[in-house]
């Protein structure tokens, strides 16, 4: 049986209609790896997030706008882009509520930085202004081009995951991980030092990349091995709770 897989969505209002949207190459992504994706439309009601978290197999958070620096305790600063508080407040929720079940969650772009930030770390909340490193991480390319590299640090699952010592990424994002939450390992950097992966090496599975896998994992098959191992863990997750 495919394990089902949590989705998370961005607000979205098209001709005054209040709706949600999120790419399918995420959808596509977990149907190729096994697994039965869904959708999870915004809500702050606290019973509905744990009715889903306990329904869920598995989570994968998705891209989307800025964390707000609510979430790491800051005040907002010059370059802080459009924040989604309903969105921000959701998927804290469900973050605590997956990891307290030790459910898997895989948190791309935007949702690395807010497992790190909801987990205890903290967020540069803009790179142009906060960070030294010399590397374009908003790239002006189609999003299935690559444009520059990450170092996978030996013994982390990332690298095992995904095969090589080092991957080629998409990259667009002005927020970045700053302080690693309490627990977690860095797993992957760019060659400027900026962290591109992390992992908490004592949950069954929580991973984030700050790249977007979804776009790249049709042609890249190490790509593909990220949604491969949610969708695995995901399955051996619901096989134990039988």
């Amino acid at each position: 049986m495919r394990p089902l897989i949590g989705v998370t969505v961005n607000e979205d209002v098209r001709n005054g209609i209040q709706g949600a949207f999120v790419s399918q190459d995420y959808t596509d992504g977990v149907y190729a790896a096994g697994g039965l994706p869904m959708l999870l439309p915004l809500t702050d009601d606290r019973e509905v997030v744990t009715a889903l978290a306990m329904r869920l197999d598995g989570l994968i958070l998705t891209g989307g706008p800025d964390i707000s620096p609510q979430l790491f305790h800051e005040e907002p600063r010059l370059g802080l882009g459009e924040v989604t508080p309903l969105r921000d407040e959701m998927e804290a929720m469900l973050i605590l509520q997956m990891a307290a079940l030790d459910k898997p969650i895989l948190a791309i772009c935007r949702g690395i930085q807010i497992l790190n930030a909801v987990m205890g770390g903290t967020l540069y909340q803009d790179l142009l202004r906060e960070w030294s490193g010399r590397l374009q991480h908003s790239q002006k390319a189609p999003r299935t081009h690559t444009a520059h590299s990450v170092a996978l640090v030996e013994g982390t699952r990332v690298r095992a995951l995904m095969g090589v010592p080092e991957v080629q990424v998409n990259t667009f994002h002005h927020q970045a991980v700053s302080a690693l939450a309490p627990g977690f390992v860095i797993s992957g950097r760019s060659r400027d030092g900026l962290v591109e992966a992390i992992e908490h090496p004592t949950y069954r599975f929580m991973i984030g990349v700050q790249w977007h896998p979804e776009n790249l994992w049709r042609k890249h098959k190490e790509h593909a091995q990220l949604f491969a191992g949610v969708v695995e863990a995901a399955r051996a997750s619901a096989q134990s709770a039988q």
